[in-house]
């Protein structure tokens, strides 16, 4: 596989022409159907906070601007709601690309700058490794202590366990190891680093 070098204001940027295929590969989502036609990020409720729009960072993965794509806040952001999905006339599926991307950033050890949602991705998926389902209160324990915010929410969280809606033990599913198998499937090892 080939890199070529480009330059835009002066400044050069790697491009990979094979990055486009390896999203494809990694999220078994076509992307080349994409045509630009700005519904997914017209419709997208976080957009007004993303760095680049969700048809930008298609069109960046079409061109083969890994490092850009991998390094911005756009994928962290993306909710999942499912919305630009929902829009796209042919049919695109871009939060599974968008957490293919995410994948990939936490391999290539890329930082974001959204930091505690890459941290909170993390977690969440030790979670549900540990449990087959989410422990809410294993997650937030995890979460305050490697954000170092620990006090910030702790009356919201007070009034959650007072009503009831966080459980002090977790329960683990029936058939843990068929989630094991999953996880491994994914190249997943028992403990991801954070």
């Amino acid at each position: 596989m080939k890199i070529i070098t480009i330059a835009k204001t002066g400044e050069g940027e790697t491009v990979d022409p094979g990055f486009a295929e390896l999203v494809q590969q990694k999220s078994g989502k076509e992307l080349r159907q994409c045509y630009h036609c700005l519904k997914c990020s017209a419709g997208c409720p976080i957009s007004f906070a993303m760095d680049w729009t969700p048809n930008q960072i298609i069109r960046m993965v079409q061109l083969g601007l890994k490092e850009r794509v991998l390094s911005s806040s756009t994928i962290w952001l993306c909710a999942s709601c499912e919305t630009c999905t929902t829009r796209c006339p042919n049919e695109v599926d871009l939060p599974t690309i968008m957490d293919t991307l995410k994948e990939m950033a936490i391999r290539n050890g890329i930082k974001s700058e959204q930091a505690s949602i890459q941290i909170f991705h993390r977690v969440f998926l030790n979670c549900i490794r540990e449990y087959g389902r989410l422990h809410e209160l294993s997650l937030l324990a995890s979460l305050k202590v490697l954000t170092l915010n620990l006090f910030e929410d702790m009356g919201l969280g007070m009034k959650m366990f007072n009503k009831g809606k966080i459980n002090l033990l977790p329960t683990r599913i029936e058939n843990i190891h068929e989630l094991d198998a999953i996880f491994r499937a994914f190249g997943e090892s028992k403990r991801s680093k954070i």
